[in-house]
């Protein structure tokens, strides 16, 4: 396999919290527990979990917005928080967001050529072509040249979707972070935009970090899925591998919440209860053992080490073994 072109080591983050009022001093807050992962050139890894499993902390680290508190995120064999400053100028260059919200991830004040412009701005170069390459972007996200007087407001959720996408490519970054992209829209709409990034990703050879917490997106978007719990990577395999034969009881757990036709799901390891209300935020054993209906008395304190079922998939669970 090729060198990775994003190699995420061992991270850990964490977040002070105020005791209170009358208590002096913090606690720390452990959003991301030694989340290890690389992206190759031209891959899509979806990242998956539930709200507050510290999927957009990760995110939001990989483009440097935030520094982790232990370990190293390496582009290219660089760690970029080791880069000088005009390395991790370049770096944000090639690694570009697009966020959940497409309305505020929009300024409302600037209308649609602005916005894909800015980017442009901020790193001071010029916008390709002038007004023809802004028309060929608004083109490529299915927008009509015309619109690009327009402000945010008046397009529709999935225009300024389409929007956000333009600006993310603009600069024709290497990676981009799709962070929940398309959880804030219709149905109807979601495919079209899960089918543009998917052409876009043809046409100019994008790596995906792909992030969602709805499993049937990540089957269809995804060439590889590392499965994320309480800050923690629980399992990673190629897309189908994960599928078929998911090892992790989290990761089965989040399959059986997938709709399927006739009402009917598959069978739920351990049964109803497998899914208690109480998110793991143990700081010994498997973040996973508060809820996990097949829990061994070793799982509450002991970390579990990852295990290799075959090439590539890979879990962290003390059973079977």
């Amino acid at each position: 396999m090729n060198p990775s072109l994003l190699s995420v080591q061992e991270v850990h983050k964490s977040f002070p919290v105020p005791r209170g009022l009358f208590t002096p001093g913090s606690d720390d807050v452990r959003a991301v527990r030694g989340v290890t992962f690389t992206l190759q050139s031209g891959e899509t890894l979806g990242l998956v979990g539930e709200s507050g499993c510290g999927k957009t902390t990760t995110a939001r680290m990989i483009a440097a917005v935030e520094k982790p508190t232990s370990g190293h995120i390496y582009y290219k064999g660089r760690d970029i928080f080791t880069a000088t400053r005009e390395e991790r100028r370049e770096y944000r260059k090639r690694v570009q967001y697009i966020f959940q919200d497409p309305y505020a991830s929009l300024n409302p004040r600037l209308n649609a050529g602005e916005i894909i412009g800015e980017p442009f701005r901020i790193h001071g170069e010029p916008a390709g072509s002038g007004l023809q390459y802004l028309d060929d972007l608004l083109a490529m996200v299915g927008l009509s040249p015309d619109q690009k007087h327009r402000y945010p407001h008046e397009f529709s959720g999935g225009q300024r979707q389409r929007l956000g996408i333009a600006r993310a490519i603009a600069l024709r970054p290497e990676i981009v972070i799709a962070d929940e992209p398309v959880s804030a829209l219709d149905v109807s709409v979601q495919a079209q935009i899960l089918n543009l990034l998917k052409d876009l990703q043809a046409e100019f050879d994008l790596s995906y970090l792909f992030i969602s917490h709805d499993m049937g997106v990540i089957r269809f978007m995804s060439d590889r899925v590392a499965v994320m719990y309480g800050g923690r990577i629980v399992e990673t395999a190629p897309n189908e591998e994960l599928f078929s034969n998911a090892r992790h009881p989290y990761t089965a757990m989040l399959l059986d919440a997938v709709p399927r036709l006739g009402g009917r799901s598959r069978s739920r390891r351990g049964g109803e209860d497998a899914v208690p209300g109480r998110r793991g935020d143990t700081e010994t054993g498997c973040a996973f053992s508060p809820r996990c209906p097949e829990a061994l008395p070793r799982c509450r304190i002991e970390v579990p080490a990852f295990k290799e079922l075959n090439n590539g998939h890979f879990y962290a669970c003390h059973l079977g073994g």
